[in-house]
C-alpha cells in the first residue's frame, strides 16, 4: 500500500476531510494528478460502481449537475464514463473529477462493505483509522 492508496481510501471512508484531500491533490504534479484520477477510476470500477450511484455521488461531491464530471457520470456506461472523468485536463475540472470519484468510491465501496465484508474481510483498506 502506498501513501496515495491510504489517502484515497481515508477520504472515501470519511476518515479525512475533503479539504485535506484537495490540498494533497493540488500539491501533486499534473502527471501525478492524472495518474491519481485514473487510479481512482479503476478502483471505482473494482468496487462495482453502478449507474445509480451517479446522482448521490454528484450530491456528495458538491457539484452542480451542469459541471462536466457530473454530466459525464449521468450519461452512458458507468465504467466508460469514469474513464472519461479521469481524463479531464483543466485543473478546475480535475478538482471536480477528484471530488466526484472519491464520492463514487465511497458509495460503491460502502455497498461492497455492507454486502460482502460485514462479517470481516481481508481488505486492508477496511481496517484504516487516522492516527494524526
Amino acid at each position: 500500500m502506498t501513501e496515495r492508496d491510504v489517502m484515497l481510501n481515508e477520504l472515501a471512508q470519511g476518515l479525512r476531510p475533503m479539504s485535506q484531500g484537495i490540498g494533497w491533490f493540488d500539491a501533486l504534479s499534473p502527471e501525478e494528478q492524472s495518474k491519481t484520477l485514473r487510479f481512482l477510476s479503476h478502483h471505482c470500477v473494482q468496487a462495482r460502481a453502478a449507474a445509480e450511484d451517479g446522482p448521490e455521488s454528484i450530491r456528495r461531491a458538491g457539484l452542480r449537475p451542469t459541471h462536466t464530471p457530473a454530466v459525464l457520470i449521468a450519461h452512458g456506461r458507468i465504467d466508460q464514463q469514469l474513464g472519461k472523468i479521469a481524463c479531464l485536463t483543466p485543473l478546475d475540472e480535475r478538482r471536480k473529477a477528484f471530488r466526484l470519484l472519491i464520492a463514487v468510491l465511497a458509495i460503491a465501496d460502502g455497498r461492497r462493505r455492507e454486502r460482502f465484508c460485514s462479517d470481516g474481510c481481508a481488505h486492508w483498506w477496511h481496517r484504516l483509522s487516522v492516527t494524526d
